[in-house]
């Protein structure tokens, strides 16, 4: 099975980033057969104060984006995995992935469990849980022989996620993120092939790259850097700089060799 990650630079105009995603998601399925398609977090909106944040939510599956993903992904015959964005709930929202597979129907949809609360090491505040409530289940979904595991961005940093999806079998873990410039260029790749490694599984990360505005007259500075590893932790796609996409094919064959040589499931004692 092919997968892309599609790299993008999403700011605050839902409908324009809506159109540049489906843009390139197009090119890669024209050029590449793709079979699954992955966005970065916030695809369809980064940025921008509380409020806007607010009123960017939409209600699940009635809302525009999903109307627009869902005729997307029948209409090319594909799988999309929704990177996230925001679902209205209440007077907050959360930081909500929808799946859908080829005929356009919802199949999955997560909540991010954890909120980046986060000063980083220049002093920028990062304070998710303003805005956003944390969700509790860990979901995973089937792609044609594939299980495939569900996390966004700062859920990376929590290994016993990884694990609980790794003793439901996982094939591969999708990470999609908005991962700061600051702790990206340090962490992401080590973390993301942590990850593969530890569960033996292929991840799926696509990311937002470049600057989006912070609703306070600033910018907050994106990684970017989409990749896909394979579960040996080898890096076999990605997009270093800029938007677009990279594709890889998931091997069924090669990740069960790589658990026969070394059982990590079969030695788990805790």
């Amino acid at each position: 099975m092919k997968v892309s990650v599609i790299q993008l630079q999403s700011q605050t105009n839902k409908s324009k980033n809506i159109e540049n995603a489906l843009t390139i998601a197009e090119c890669a399925i024209n050029q590449d057969k793709s079979d699954l398609i992955a966005f970065p977090e916030m695809f369809a909106f980064n940025g921008g104060n509380n409020a806007d944040k607010k009123n960017s939510a939409e209600d699940i599956p009635n809302g525009e984006t999903c109307k627009i993903l869902s005729e997307f992904a029948k209409s090319k015959k594909i799988y999309i995995h929704g990177g996230s964005f925001y679902e209205e709930y209440n007077d907050k929202v959360f930081n909500t992935t929808v799946v859908f597979d080829a005929q356009g129907e919802i199949i999955a949809k997560y909540r991010k469990i954890h909120l980046f609360d986060v000063t980083i090491p220049n002093g920028k505040n990062y304070l998710e849980s303003d805005s956003v409530l944390p969700g509790t289940e860990i979901v995973t979904y089937n792609v044609n022989e594939l299980v495939i595991g569900c996390s966004i961005c700062y859920d990376l940093r929590f290994s016993e996620l990884y694990l609980a999806l790794a003793k439901k079998n996982v094939d591969a873990i999708m990470i999609p993120a908005s991962f700061t410039r600051q702790t990206g260029k340090d962490h992401w790749e080590p973390l993301l092939r942590a990850r593969a490694i530890e569960a033996q599984s292929y991840v799926i990360a696509p990311a937002q790259c470049g600057e989006f505005p912070d609703g306070k007259g600033g910018t907050n500075k994106t990684w970017g850097h989409s990749m896909i590893i394979n579960p040996w932790g080898n890096i076999v796609a990605e997009v270093p700089d800029g938007t677009g996409w990279a594709t890889a094919k998931l091997d069924k064959n090669f990740l069960l060799d790589v658990r026969t040589n070394i059982p990590v499931s079969d030695h788990r004692s805790l």
